[in-house]
């Protein structure tokens, strides 16, 4: 398993997700399978799916549109059998890219973008008021827990908490404003 594929996997099973990974969805006829999804996080209670599809891939925007749309249409497709969820279970899908070539996209092949700067600055906003004395986050979620750590270190508290605040107002001003319909 790959750093993004790993870091989404344990971040969804932090806040409750029942996250599964490497997931070959599509049985052939022939033995094969018609795709691999990467990482599907289910919320029961919040019946939410999350179909996370990390890129580390030096891929041009037109690379990336391609291999995103064939693994979002797949999950499209199979996810609701797999987690037997009917009408009401929310499918979100994200594309997590690292590459700052698709800084301008807001969306690609009908999944969400997230940088992973802005999915790390996610992360360690969430983590950065929890004392780790007394909420310290389990070592069976390595990389979440170095994050938590991470978020208590450095740099004076509010000086975190404010990049921290204009990041995420910045990336939420960017999906909001490229999520509207361009009609309205």
């Amino acid at each position: 398993m790959e750093y993004l594929e790993q870091l989404a996997r344990e971040w969804y099973e932090y806040q409750g997700y029942f996250v599964r990974t490497d997931l070959w969805v599509g049985f052939q006829p022939d033995g094969s399978y018609e795709c691999e999804l990467d990482v599907v996080a289910f919320h029961p209670l919040r019946r939410h799916i999350v179909h996370i599809e990390p890129s580390f891939d030096l891929l041009t925007t037109e690379e990336h549109e391609q291999h995103f749309r064939l693994k979002f249409e797949a999950g499209r497709k199979y996810l609701h059998r797999l987690f037997g969820v009917g009408p009401g279970h929310e499918l979100e899908q994200v594309a997590l890219i690292e590459s700052s070539d698709q800084r301008h996209l807001a969306t690609i092949a009908g999944g969400r973008v997230i940088l992973l700067p802005d999915f790390l600055t996610q992360i360690l906003a969430a983590l950065a008021p929890l004392d780790p004395a007394s909420s310290l986050v389990p070592e069976h979620w390595p990389l979440v827990r170095t994050l938590h750590f991470v978020s208590r270190m450095g740099l004076p508290r509010e000086s975190v908490n404010a990049r921290i605040s204009a990041r995420a107002a910045a990336a939420h001003a960017t999906y909001s404003n490229t999520s509207q319909d361009p009609s309205s």
